[in-house]
């Protein structure tokens, strides 16, 4: 029996998928650990490996082609002996029960790559893609979403396989937007431009982040924190081996843990009626990549010492940039750090990461006069940024929580306690 391949639900909150790449062509002889494809979700990249054996009988979409749904066929494999008849009665709309899934090999968070810019020439700000006959190349669900918003189909520019004008791009349609006046400019004015097809990545930050502001009632708490004393703990630690290096990232990903720990009802998470307040501290530690941001988890963080966390992040830093972590290693988090201190920012304020209810943005340490018992002093100060879902936290907690943390890094030895 011919075996279907299907579009895998590869993130928690995939619904669709761009096939960006295939990786075999229909013949070729495949096994199980095989890498057939190369699949855009929501989130990152990655490789879909096959379970089976067989020989690639039909691809059922093409290189490239955008929001296939999970669960719509995009494969079939032949089976030994079998004749390519058995897929006479197989189409790309049957359903998902057939499917033997393929599991991920491995998550590359770097998203796809954009097509290179395509510089704008002086046309009509949409130019839809016209089959044979003029007749408008668009998906049945885009014809209708068109008609009942009163749109002319005709004027859509088409963002699907060849062209093809589909539900995203009606949605997307704005009608001011659009000139008949061919050399007319568009709303953006004269300046030349490049048109930059976004990623999938670069479209769900887009939408999470946007979702966070319109949604999540944002409160901003900062201090200021003295480092001297966790530099110089740092350096007696690093002193003791060449085996590790601990960085201050590190230490403020412990002295978060460990203030969730001290103050739990910061570590929790809005859901309507109810509120989760967890046990463990999972720190997710936002890190830049090629295209937009992904965010590896430190999991039990409060439970880790500081070289275990130094050496868990360096490795799904690593790991992150080199397009090899699981889903699982950057879903999840309880709470988030995003440090931009080493690019030189002394002090912003963090968007949440939905459905977290908090994160910490950390500044640039430096050198800023202080006054300590009447007297003027130097000392290294670093500015820390607490946002949180006033929703989940109150100010007084998130105070508190911020206070704790404050605690822990200009006192690095209580973090032992």
């Amino acid at each position: 029996m011919a075996i279907t391949l299907n579009m895998p639900a590869l993130s928690p909150t995939m619904e669709t998928g761009t096939l960006s790449k295939w990786l075999v062509k229909v013949g070729d002889t495949v096994e199980s650990g095989t890498i057939i494809a190369e699949i855009e979700t929501d989130k990152a990249t990655m490789e879909y490996e096959s379970i089976d054996d067989g020989v690639v009988g039909k691809l059922f979409v093409e290189e490239g082609a955008e929001d296939i749904p999970v669960g719509q066929i995009i494969a079939v494999l032949l089976e030994e002996g079998e004749d390519a008849s058995v897929m006479d009665s197989i189409s790309a709309e049957a359903p998902a029960a057939a499917t033997t899934p393929a599991p991920i090999a491995a998550a590359t968070p770097t998203p796809v790559t954009a097509p290179a810019a395509v510089p704008v020439v002086s046309t009509p700000v949409s130019t839809p893609v016209v089959q044979k006959g003029d007749r408008v190349f668009a998906s049945p669900l885009a014809r209708r979403i068109a008609e009942q918003s009163g749109y002319d189909i005709s004027q859509i520019a088409g963002t699907g396989p060849k062209g093809r004008i589909i539900k995203r791009d009606v949605e997307n349609y704005n009608p001011s937007a659009t000139t008949a006046v061919s050399g007319a400019v568009s709303l953006d004015g004269d300046a030349p431009f490049d048109v930059i097809k976004l990623s999938n990545m670069r479209k769900t930050i887009a939408k999470r982040l946007t979702e966070s502001k319109q949604t999540v009632p944002h409160f901003y708490l900062s201090v200021d924190v003295e480092l001297d004393n966790l530099l110089g703990a740092r350096k007696q630690l690093n002193s003791m081996s060449d085996e590790y290096k601990i960085s201050v990232n590190d230490f403020i990903i412990k002295a978060c843990a460990a203030g969730l720990i001290k103050v739990p009802e910061a570590n929790v998470q809005y859901h309507g009626d109810v509120m989760h307040q967890f046990k463990r501290a999972d720190i997710s530690v936002a890190v830049a990549i090629e295209g937009g941001l992904i965010t590896p988890v430190v999991r039990g963080a409060d439970q880790k010492g500081l070289r275990q966390i130094s050496e868990e992040v360096k490795n799904l830093a690593k790991r992150a940039h080199e397009g090899k972590l699981a889903p699982e290693e950057y879903t999840g988090g309880t709470f988030s750090i995003s440090n931009m201190g080493m690019m030189g920012v002394k002090q912003f304020d963090a968007v949440i990461n939905p459905l977290q209810a908090a994160i910490l943005a950390v500044g640039a340490g430096e050198q800023r006069p202080v006054v300590k018992n009447g007297e003027l002093s130097v000392a290294t100060v670093m500015t820390i940024t607490l946002s949180c879902d006033h929703r989940a936290i109150d100010g007084a907690v998130g105070a508190s929580y911020l206070a704790a943390v404050k605690m822990f890094l200009e006192h690095p030895s209580t973090m032992l306690l």
